[in-house]
């Protein structure tokens, strides 16, 4: 069973493979239940996340589905070896929700990231300083033990970006540039920090500007991810009040696509997105002298 007695986002990725290529062999659950000897709730439950499929049974059912491509096959055998597991976050676990650790686990499995961010700048992208500041910050009280612990979790999912492993994009509504939530001084560095870190091959930060309208109020904060060489999404996380939901239906992964699309279209390119954070940076600078 996945770790936690829950579905994991990696078995119910494995899942949704399965049922998809399962249907496009216009093959049915007991079929599939007697390639791999076993019952029908077995695949029913595999195909939903709830149990791990183990390699032997990803393999039988891939032949018998016709699947021939080896990157897929290789995928598809790695997220069976792996859905039970968490990965480094692992050690943290009982101090974070498990739709926080559901987002880590999509961010550590992704090729592709994509954020909208209306608000905040995204904590993959924040400074220590900054991230404290909005931690403590929160109206909902936060034990210092665990805002420790959040801001080590933090650092930890910024190695993915750091190492380059995956293509980070990120779209900034301007006030988040613009119209500090935080201290003067730490919001200078963030800035700082964001203009080092877009000068990275895998990173491209853009910006939306004010002129774009009413664009910038239409969505609250989302990311997308996609797992394999080709950036089409296949994961959606949207923040809320409650924590962070997963989304994975087909029809909401093209809305959300489309809508950063959108985005991504009405935005500055990303040496003027560059231009006007340095030109926020400065008027601080001036203003703090």
């Amino acid at each position: 069973m996945p770790a936690g007695g829950r579905p994991t986002v990696r078995s119910r990725r494995l899942g949704r493979a399965l049922r998809q290529y399962r249907q496009a062999a216009k093959l049915d659950q007991p079929q599939a239940a007697e390639i791999i000897a076993s019952s029908q709730a077995r695949v029913s439950r595999l195909e939903s996340g709830h149990v791990t499929a183990r390699v032997i049974e990803v393999r039988l059912l891939l032949d018998a589905y016709g699947v021939t491509d080896p990157e897929v096959r290789v995928a598809l055998e790695e997220l069976a070896k792996h859905s039970k597991n968490r990965g480094w976050w692992l050690e943290h676990a009982e101090h974070l929700r498990p739709d926080y650790l559901d987002h880590i686990a999509l961010e550590d499995d992704a090729t592709y990231i994509r954020e909208w961010q209306p608000v905040l700048v995204p904590g993959l992208l924040q400074t220590s300083a900054y991230a404290e500041a909005i931690t403590t910050g929160s109206p909902n009280y936060i034990a210092p033990d665990r805002v420790a612990q959040l801001l080590k979790v933090r650092q930890g999912r910024q190695l993915k970006i750091e190492e380059g492993g995956a293509t980070y994009s990120v779209i900034l509504w301007e006030p988040v540039v613009a119209h500090p939530l935080v201290s003067a001084e730490v919001h200078r560095e963030q800035l700082a920090a964001l203009l080092e870190v877009a000068e990275r091959k895998n990173v491209t930060v853009q910006v939306l500007p004010f002129s774009a309208g009413v664009l910038g109020a239409v969505t609250s904060a989302f990311s997308t991810f996609s797992f394999d060489s080709e950036p089409a999404v296949e994961a959606v996380t949207l923040e809320n009040l409650r924590g962070t939901s997963v989304l994975e239906g087909s029809e909401d992964l093209t809305a959300y696509a489309n809508m950063y699309d959108l985005l991504r279209s009405s935005a500055l390119a990303p040496d003027a997105s560059a231009k006007l954070i340095r030109g926020v940076l400065r008027r601080l600078k001036e203003d703090a002298s």
